[in-house]
């Protein structure tokens, strides 16, 4: 094993390790002093509030309770998920916001419900794999990284459940609206032709909408915190997943290609002048504030990338990895992985390779763009020659091998009439969920109790 793959690996295992908290140890018994006595006192006096029960119930949503448990799960996820130590005074700012982002979900929950939308495990499941895609984490890392904590990984799946049924139910209320038709793409084709030359941006976003515009400190404070964190280390793909309120979130913020004709004023000021890979300032836009991140930027109709045609061979572990101590079933694939970095030298050997190690990640992962990678996999990739086999990379559940069978130059700026048609329905239907969720506001009877309205002030 490397030394950096060491280093990662180590790293990871503190990421994933949770530290259990010491027993008090009982005090001898001695006459009481009357020094001890005030400082105890004093002590006692200066505590922290005593947590509120679990059970006690923050809001009433159309006769559906939102209780304290609610949203210390949905804190404690956002913890573990960014795997980035928060503190008390953060987690009592975002208080506020996490109930309002609870109770549009208990609205949200009961549209599904109403419309009799039913969310297959499958569909959860693909989801939280393209989260950890598009965050460069191997498969079921997120899933394993929440496995010590069954409660976080509940919420996980439940806040997706509703994201992924609340889309079933725009495309119900779209209708025939929600088609998108040849005419249509055409009129997109040409407007992109007329922006030859023009700047185009690939970015990602978290919203998050206010309630009141004449009253937004909360969500202003709260929209700062969460990029606190980004700035910190958090997962952007994770972190828009829980919190951003944008149809894009089930696809961790990612809005793919944008011209600037396509984004708010606002937005379009900041991202021209956005470093790739840095996190905006608030941006303030009808209804909310943005944060934004670019990934790339490039020229409309002209962008030079390289695709590469890969194979890829992984060696499973029985059981995730510990560093400090691998088991004999993981020392033994790190030898068959280094043995078959000498021995295989073609693309149909490194298929039938995989096959032979049971499959467990597809052969062929499909066409990669070099330049849209995570930088520790483009490092990887760059100087590797077709037919030769990279070197081991070992993550918690096995060790990967790739290599690559093709390498050519491609025009990156040319979208397809399929592109083009999932740019579109993405813009129809964010138009038809702040509509929607509008109007479920409007209509719905909420009751705040006191205990929630003291997270606003």
């Amino acid at each position: 094993m490397s030394k950096t793959h060491c280093i990662a690996s180590t790293a990871l295992a503190a990421l994933l390790a949770f530290s259990a908290a010491l027993p008090a140890t009982a005090a001898p018994h001695h006459k009481a002093d009357p020094k001890a006595a005030s400082k105890t006192a004093a002590t006692k006096q200066d505590a922290p509030p005593a947590k509120p029960p679990e059970d006690q119930i923050l809001a009433v949503i159309n006769g559906q309770v939102l209780t304290q448990r609610d949203v210390d799960n949905r804190a404690k996820l956002f913890v573990l998920s960014t795997g980035l130590p928060i503190s008390p005074e953060i987690m009592k700012r975002m208080r506020g916001q996490i109930i309002h982002q609870l109770i549009d979900e208990r609205l949200k929950t009961q549209e599904i419900l109403k419309l009799h939308i039913n969310v297959e495990p499958d569909q959860i499941a693909g989801a939280i794999s393209n989260i950890e895609q598009r965050n460069g984490m191997p498969k079921n890392a997120l899933r394993s990284r929440l496995a010590s904590d069954g409660v976080s990984l509940t919420t996980l799946i439940d806040q997706i459940r509703v994201q992924i049924g609340w889309m079933q139910v725009l495309r119900e209320k779209l209708g025939e609206e929600g088609r998108i038709t040849a005419t249509q793409i055409s009129q997109r084709e040409q407007a992109l032709q007329a922006e030859q030359g023009r700047p185009q941006y690939f970015m990602s976003e978290i919203f998050v909408p206010v309630a009141d515009p004449r009253h937004d400190e909360n969500e202003l404070a709260f929209t700062k915190t969460i990029i606190s964190q980004l700035r910190e280390g958090a997962p952007f793909p994770i972190v828009a997943a829980q919190f951003s309120q944008a149809q894009s979130a089930l696809d961790g913020g990612s809005m793919g290609w944008m011209q600037e004709d396509n984004l708010d004023p606002q937005v379009v000021n900041i991202v021209r002048q956005m470093p790739i890979g840095a996190i905006s300032n608030p941006i303030q836009v009808a209804g909310g504030f943005v944060i934004a991140t670019v990934q790339s930027k490039r020229v409309v109709g002209k962008q030079m990338g390289t695709q590469l045609d890969l194979r890829q061979a992984f060696f499973p572990f029985d059981t995730p990895l510990n560093p400090q101590n691998p088991t004999e079933q993981q020392r033994a694939a790190l030898q068959k992985a280094t043995a078959a970095v000498q021995t295989v030298h073609s693309c149909d050997a490194m298929e039938a390779l995989n096959k032979s190690l049971g499959e467990k990640r597809p052969s062929n992962p499909g066409s990669q763009i070099l330049e849209r990678l995570m930088p520790q996999m483009k490092a990887v990739l760059d100087a590797l020659p077709p037919n030769k086999v990279s070197r081991p990379l070992v993550s918690m559940d096995g060790i990967a091998l790739l290599m690559i069978c093709n390498r050519q130059q491609k025009n990156l700026a040319q979208q397809s009439p399929s592109e083009i048609a999932d740019q579109l329905m993405n813009e129809r239907v964010e138009q038809a969920s702040r509509q929607l969720q509008r109007d479920l506001q409007r209509r719905a009877i909420i009751e705040m109790r006191p205990a929630a309205k003291t997270a606003f002030n």
